[in-house]
């Protein structure tokens, strides 16, 4: 069999199995036509999830004649000047996209220029025009896909169920309109509107805000933190969620280069990166970031449809995304996400209002004694305070084993002086339910808080400073602890033995199943240390490969942290509870624990009297 050229037809048909994968392929690339005509206001219409009809109409500057039957040319286009491949900045530029649509369908193109009288319309079917001929237009363009695939019925098989193949082209939309905010979106699902937006004004960041809520909700809007950070004529913005209002996936991480929808592994690392402290691996954050790069930085001539990118200082790009991601978490403060209230509040809504198991008893009058607390029942320092003298840490006084901690604290004071509530954002303790959550009340309603999880992140954050001062306190134990371990878990720890002591961690092999540790991180105190071992033998076991020694060793610091942290079940006197909440008011991210869990949750007084009835 000799070697021939292929038809036009079917070379358009293989383009088209690369760029058209399936409608929202279709979609996205004459939405992005639309964008890049300078349209306003883009409308989408999609039948049976698109397999029947697509339809995009636009009011951008339109076409004339002549160009309409170029544009459906392979490889014509008007948006890449003087074949410059390093200088891309039109959504689309490589001229594919209408003759690869228009050979799988049956495809109609009607447009009208901008300064023209005239409107004119193209029709393909598989691959065969018509002549241009006249129409009528409004204004913009009119384009129309009908029965998508019908010529290639391989690829039709492949698709998912109509309202799959809706969500994906949602999803698309969506993207399309976070990244154009002063452009006005609509999706039909036939007749019924699915989606809109209308144009956004103001300032590029509020209006940027403004289309987020309308497409993630008032929810994100109310957790997103302002992401504004340039390095090396690199400029990142955007918005990031609190740690606490995260999700199950990734797919509402929404990432963006140069206003083109992205799905970058590099771009994914980074923000993995900057939410290790604060998110177990199976949660992800919810955020949308715009990075605005140099045309002559980045690459987005690596991928058929566009969706990835190639930087030429990767390492930039992402330490600019993980620097300012961290900055704006830091400058966050102990603050939670609203969800976890909002959680709370709903779990009592949600139930039906009980009825009082003493209504049929006669009234009687009962006198509350005073809340008292013996001196015998405390516990002293050593059980849930770290050792260390540590001048701005109220929650590590140096005590005896014998001295019976100050009990007598009154319910109106907080940590031995009598400044007003509205002064301290987390309030002053009011006591301790099941010794395991702090009660505090504050000038508009009352918090409630983990103490394990509070006091981990504490003692994380601690360690993180210490490491980063290449000084991490070590205590050496009275008596070395052995610790038996299988020999891989051996194994295991002795390979990161010297990043171990980094941290105060000395220990040594003893024997082939057993390592014996003979110093342990001050800041611990008194912990379970074979409990400790056991875990970070785990922990280094599952640790991914891909993660720099600086990241490792931040995840062993969190498996350290949550061991010398009070555990729930211990007993705590309100001064110990009001050191507690002071010093969650000054650590940085303390309104989460290391696996993104609220530390806290806050009920507005007026929460708590529409409960109860009272508003």
């Amino acid at each position: 069999m000799g070697i021939r050229l292929l038809s036009e037809n079917t070379i358009n048909q293989i383009a088209a199995g690369e760029v058209i994968e399936r409608p929202a392929s279709a979609v996205k690339e004459l939405v992005e036509n639309a964008i890049d005509a300078g349209a306003k206001n883009i409308d989408v219409v999609l039948v049976d999830g698109g397999r029947k009809l697509i339809s995009v109409s636009d009011d951008g500057h339109g076409m004339t004649g002549d160009e309409l039957a170029l544009a459906v040319e392979r490889h014509a286009t008007s948006k890449l000047q003087e074949d410059d491949l390093s200088n891309i900045v039109t959504m689309g530029f490589r001229g594919e996209a209408l003759p690869s649509i228009a050979s799988v369908s049956r495809f109609s193109f009607k447009s009208r220029a901008h300064d023209s009288k005239d409107a004119w319309k193209i029709y393909i079917e598989a691959g065969k025009k018509s002549d241009v001929t006249p129409t009528a237009l409004n204004k913009g363009s009119f384009v129309e896909v009908k029965d998508l695939f019908y010529s290639t019925p391989a690829r039709l098989k492949f698709l998912k169920t109509d309202r799959t193949e809706f969500l994906q082209t949602l999803d698309v939309i969506k993207r399309l309109s976070m990244a154009n905010p002063d452009v006005a979106f609509s999706l039909f699902d036939g007749d019924r509107k699915a989606f809109q937006v209308s144009a956004a004004q103001g300032e590029l960041l509020d209006k940027r805000l403004r289309r987020l809520g309308a497409i993630l909700g008032s929810e994100f809007t109310d957790n997103a933190l302002k992401i504004d950070a340039e390095r090396e004529n690199i400029k990142l913005t955007g918005y990031a969620g609190l740690p606490t209002y995260n999700r199950g996936n990734a797919q509402h991480q929404y990432l963006f280069v140069n206003g083109r929808p992205v799905k970058d592994k590099l771009l994914q690392g980074a923000v993995r990166g900057a939410y290790m402290d604060f998110l177990a691996r199976n949660r992800h954050p919810v955020l949308a970031l715009f990075l605005e790069v140099p045309t002559d930085m980045v690459d987005v001539n690596v991928h058929p449809a566009k969706a990835e990118v190639r930087f030429r200082e990767s390492g930039v790009v992402r330490g600019l995304i993980v620097g300012a991601l961290r900055h704006a978490l830091s400058e966050a403060g102990h603050r939670a996400s609203t969800t976890v209230s909002n959680a709370a509040l709903g779990a009592f809504h949600s139930q039906q209002r009980p009825t009082s198991p003493f209504q049929n008893v006669r009234q009687q009058h009962f006198q509350i004694p005073p809340a008292r607390i013996s001196n015998t029942l405390s516990e002293t320092s050593r059980d849930f305070h770290m050792p260390l003298n540590d001048g701005a840490n109220k929650f590590s006084p140096p005590m005896g084993r014998n001295e019976a901690l100050e009990t007598e604290t009154s319910a109106y004071t907080m940590t031995g002086d009598n400044r007003d509530i509205s002064e301290y954002p987390l309030g002053a303790a009011r006591g301790q339910l099941h010794e395991t959550y702090i009660i505090s009340q504050t000038e508009k309603g009352i918090i409630i808080v983990d103490q394990h999880a509070a006091h981990e992140r504490l003692v994380y954050e601690r360690m993180k400073k210490h490491m980063a001062e290449g000084n991490v306190p070590s205590q050496v134990l009275l008596l070395p602890e052995i610790v038996e371990l299988d020999q891989s878990a051996v194994e295991r720890l002795m390979t990161r033995q010297q990043e171990l002591e980094k941290l105060g961690l000395v220990m040594e092999i003893f024997g082939e199943d057993a390592v014996v540790v003979r110093e342990v991180p001050a800041l611990l105190g008194d912990t379970d240390i074979k409990g400790l071992i056991r875990d970070l033998a785990d922990e280094i076991a599952e640790l991914d490969q891909a993660l720099s020694l600086k990241e490792k060793l931040e995840e062993v610091c969190s498996t350290m942290a949550c061991h010398g942290s009070v555990r729930a079940g211990r007993r705590m006197t309100t001064a110990e509870m009001n050191a507690l909440l002071r010093e969650m008011e000054r650590t940085p991210h303390s309104g989460q624990c290391n696996h993104g869990r609220p530390t806290y949750v806050e009920l507005k007084l007026s929460d708590v009297e529409r409960l109860f009835g009272r508003r």
